[in-house]
């Protein structure tokens, strides 16, 4: 009788992969390639609706995608700012989401609680409890929310952030450097509210570290800074992939380019021009998305 030719365990873990990313298949070929081939056709005609027939196409080539680049007055500012936002805001993610889970991974009383508390901004961030925040919000008038917004005035009227921006001026900082310091200020909060999942993954990913490499700098006297650089980071590289993709996909989502071709589709009714925005939109993100994820996969250890 013959052996029974056995797998591999690399076999095994690619099988395994396969199961798990079945179901997002599926999902994809039912739902979404359905959803893309129309999008698609819907930027290279012209559309028009009735009650009676439903949509009909009548197809114009490369039209729509000439006006929303040429006549359309917002659509070229907005994309640019769309994907300006999400160049700043993925790198002070990601980093703000790592130096977190390196906190939250060390053992100290309530640290739970706090894991907790930076994953709330991911339940809050849900559409119906959105909603009735926002309903809470507008039917508060005065008391708590009235003070509230006198102590966030008194306390942002308190932070003279022009003499700061003088004040790395006048140490040489690049103007560049300035803005995006600044900025990153400012997006402190939005920084916070899409933090949570990164944070996850990353906790996952230092949990994953063998204990042994970081036995191994010790004894080899590696300080916390060579460390971090030679053992931590090398070995978190393959999540920050995953996490980068989760984060341009979502920050894309939420983006102004997005609201503005959903307007134009469902407000204004102009199946044709909001498809082509959608279509464009996309293939920025997905060049962006392809062309960091190489450089980083050149760059990327993976421990086995």
């Amino acid at each position: 009788m013959k052996n029974k030719k056995r797998l591999t365990l690399a076999k095994k873990r690619a099988i395994t992969g396969y199961l798990f990313i079945l179901p997002w298949f599926i999902g994809f070929c039912m739902f979404y390639i359905k959803s893309l081939f129309m999008t698609i056709q819907f930027s290279l005609s012209d559309v028009s609706t009735s009650a009676a027939t439903g949509y009909t196409t009548k197809f114009t080539g490369l039209e729509n995608l000439i006006y929303i680049f040429t006549k359309d007055a917002k659509f070229n500012q907005t994309l640019i700012l769309s994907i300006k936002d999400i160049v700043i805001d993925v790198p002070l993610i990601l980093t703000f989401s790592l130096l977190m889970a390196m906190l939250l991974n060390q053992k100290f009383t309530g640290r739970t609680i706090f894991r907790a508390i930076f994953f709330i901004p991911v339940i809050m961030g849900s559409a119906a409890i959105a909603d009735s925040i926002e309903s809470a919000r507008q039917a508060a008038v005065g008391g708590i929310s009235s003070q509230s917004a006198a102590i966030t005035e008194a306390s942002s009227s308190a932070v003279n952030l022009d003499y700061y921006v003088a004040l790395f001026k006048d140490i040489g900082l690049p103007a560049g450097v300035i803005d995006y310091v600044v900025g990153a200020v400012g997006r402190i909060s939005d920084v916070i509210d899409l933090s949570g999942i990164q944070i996850v993954i990353f906790i996952a990913a230092l949990q994953s570290i063998p204990s042994s490499l970081y036995e191994v700098a010790r004894i080899e006297g590696a300080t916390a800074y060579e460390t971090f650089w030679k053992v931590t980071f090398p070995m978190v590289m393959p999540h920050i992939i995953t996490c980068l993709v989760y984060t341009v996909v979502a920050r894309f989502a939420n983006s102004e380019i997005v609201d503005y071709s959903y307007k134009e589709i469902f407000n204004r009714i102009n199946y044709d021009l909001g498809s082509a925005m959608a279509l464009v939109s996309m293939i920025c993100v997905c060049v962006i998305l392809f062309t960091v994820v190489a450089l980083i996969q050149k760059k990327t250890f993976y421990y086995n």
